[in-house]
């Protein structure tokens, strides 16, 4: 940084005092630029400026980048029966970071700007791939339960792997600011909604389920006599088949059909017909009319997997406002590193120049020799404090490109980045009032909406946990019809039995069957109570006390909501001041350094006085960038508090699902 004397730059100190409008956002955009000297007569008019390297980078990277792949995975869909049957793979893992890293590098540095990084973050980061796949896994849930399966429940944590790495003392991590939410609970996530959500009566499988049974026998009997069969060695042979069908419906009713038959040809003169042939079927309807009647108990685990689709979308919002927030976070970690390494670089060169200047004013025996020592002892020191700077800054370069890749890339370990944005844009809601903040958290955050969907589905599951309480009580109906017969037995030894009435061929055994010559009629109920009923009951009423725990993690939520919008205002509204007074102290600083850099010229100054004056206003710099760096900071984490981060980034949740930003940054 380049230190003018102090008349040289007290004049535009003053102009730019008076003409700077009052209020910290201006004093904020961007750090005191170098001070320059002022001309002694008037200079012909500059020509126009030149953009900045930053801004040749941002301009050339702000050209198309070829996009990767959408993620797209969900439950395969087709009409070939037999894939029913066949297991279904989901498609490989896109380990490849995205195009979009390789269009940030130049000359062997990354040169990358906030909305990079959370573009980088929508493409890359791996705790939002992994988030990805809650979503289809959320349907397969609702395909289970549309069968009249059990839902196994969603996940609906938020997690912060990969953006954990933030360097700020104070700073919030990702998510932090929401605890956990009745609507994660009702998803099953924990608690005592989880061992009573979803109980009920039993519901049978809605998909239909076909059987079918074939079977050829042979078999020889020795008889103690020949009064029964007629042969001392009875043999038979059968052919045989049974089929059923079997489906339920969402009413509690179920339908049972089957159908029979068999064949039998024996060596026993005493069979009339020979071979015997056998058909019949059976239908019957069951329907619940006390506990089970109905669609409120019978899809209750369609509607639980609905509500926990809805409760998955939420959950995915917020992961992706935690890792954007996280991103956020490091980017302006780095953005601080970065600052504090190029003051500790200056600071080292002063002070080598310093001990440079001394050297020679020793060799004219100008100054005393201790002069020279606390010179070289201020260069050790100034070492130091670089070598801690550049490890600070590694660090954060590191955490960086672990929240932007997917996998470990050996071009990118130990290549510098370089921030392009060294201020933020200014933040809309640190001049809102805090009822008005408070408002828009409750309207915009994911677990809010969460808390209300968790507090749907304990209440239904109360519905369908009261139904368990009522005694079985099933009607049913049966008709079934029958029919037999074959050909007369030529072996027949009965004399004038040998003679039958029944058809003769199997196609006279089947309309038999189903002409009504021989049906079976019947109607009923069966009736099933357990006396006392206290594990059902036992069950209801744990329900019911796990309502109100989630009625209470519901009121707590919006409470900590409330609390966590203040928290995170107050927060910003303290950063703020930090950075007036560092501005101040630095604005002081300087001003310090230079007159004491006049007077060491006049020579009422030593250089150690000048040294000590630079290492003062080396530390009010380095204190005003890491006042601007908690500052962002801040204004990102208001943002998360009241769930406007994606909005305020231009983060679209088409996008965070998909994994491909397809505007530019």
């Amino acid at each position: 940084m380049n230190r003018t004397s102090w008349h040289q730059r007290l004049l535009p100190a003053i102009l730019c005092g008076l003409l700077a409008p009052a209020g910290f956002a201006q004093q904020t955009q961007t750090p005191p630029p170098p001070a320059q000297t002022t001309p002694s007569a008037p200079m012909p008019a500059a020509p126009p400026a030149q953009p900045t390297l930053a801004q040749q980078i941002q301009q050339e990277q702000q050209q198309p980048v070829a996009a990767q792949q959408p993620f797209h995975v969900s439950m395969p869909h087709r009409r070939n029966p037999f894939d029913a049957y066949r297991p279904s793979l989901a498609p490989p893992l896109n380990l490849q970071n995205s195009p979009r890293l390789q269009s940030l590098m130049r000359d062997g540095k990354l040169y990358i700007s906030l909305q990079d990084a959370i573009a980088l973050a929508i493409e890359n980061n791996l705790d939002l791939a992994y988030a990805r796949y809650e979503l289809p896994t959320a349907q397969t849930d609702l395909a289970r339960t549309m069968a009249g399966g059990v839902a196994n429940g969603v996940n609906t944590a938020v997690v912060s792997t990969s953006t954990q790495g933030a360097l700020s003392a104070g700073s919030t991590p990702a998510g932090a600011g929401g605890q956990a939410s009745s609507g994660a609970g009702a998803a099953g996530a924990g608690g005592l909604v989880q061992s009573t959500l979803g109980e009920g009566t039993f519901v049978e499988p809605f998909d239909p389920v076909f059987s079918l049974q074939a079977l050829v026998d042979h078999s020889k009997t020795q008889e103690v006599n020949t009064i029964q069969y007629g042969v001392p060695l009875y043999e038979q042979n059968t052919v045989g088949f049974g089929t059923a069908y079997q489906q339920y419906f969402p009413t509690g009713m179920g339908v049972n059909f089957t159908l029979s038959g068999e064949r039998q040809a024996s060596n026993s003169p005493e069979d009339i017909v020979n071979p015997d042939t056998f058909l019949s079927y059976k239908l019957t309807l069951t329907q619940p009319l006390l506990a089970g009647f109905g669609t409120g108990t019978n899809k209750r685990w369609i509607r639980i997997a609905k509500k926990n689709l809805e409760l998955t979308d939420y959950a995915f919002k917020a992961q992706a406002i935690a890792t954007v927030t996280g991103v956020e976070d490091i980017y302006w970690d780095l953005v601080g590193a970065y600052e504090d390494e190029q003051i500790k670089e200056q600071s080292l060169n002063f002070a080598n120049q310093t001990l440079n200047d001394d050297q020679k004013q020793l060799e004219l025996k100008a100054i005393p020799a201790m002069q020279v020592m606390t010179d070289q002892a201020a260069v050790a020191t100034a070492e130091g404090n670089l070598t801690v700077a550049r490890a600070t800054l590694k660090a954060a370069e590191l955490n960086l490109k672990n929240a932007l890749t997917k996998t470990d890339d050996p071009t990118i370990d130990d290549m510098p980045v370089i921030p392009l944005d060294r201020i933020g844009p200014s933040d809309p809601n640190a001049s809102k009032s805090i009822d008005d903040l408070i408002a828009e958290a409750e309207k915009n955050r994911p677990d809010v909406s969460q808390d209300q969907i968790g507090m749907q589905v304990a209440q239904m599951n109360l519905k369908a946990i009261n139904n368990e309480l009522l005694p079985s009580l099933n009607a049913y109906g049966l008709f079934a019809g029958y029919g037999t017969g074959g050909p007369l037995n030529p072996h027949c030894d009965l004399g004038a039995y040998c003679t039958t009435s029944l058809p003769s061929s199997t196609p006279g055994v089947l309309e038999d069957a189903f002409n009504y010559s021989s049906p079976e009629y019947q109607v009923g109920f069966t009736l099933n109570f357990t006396i006392r009923n206290r594990i059902a009951k036992a069950d209801q009423y744990r329900a019911q006390l796990g309502y109100r725990q989630a009625q209470i993690t519901y009121e707590e939520q919006k409470k900590n909501i409330r609390f966590d919008v203040r928290n995170s205002q107050f927060a910003l509204q303290q950063a703020q001041a930090h950075v007036d007074a560092a501005q101040k102290a630095r604005d002081l600083a300087q001003r310090t350094f230079d007159i004491t850099k006049q007077e060491q010229q006049l020579g009422a100054k030593s250089s150690l006085d000048t040294l000590a004056a630079e290492n003062a206003l080396a530390v009010a710099e380095s204190t005003l960038y890491a006042a601007q760096t908690a500052y962002e900071i801040a204004k990102v984490d208001i943002d998360r508090a009241i769930g406007e981060t994606l909005d305020r980034t231009g983060v679209t949740i088409d996008e965070a699902k998909s994994g491909v930003v397809t505007h530019a940054p």
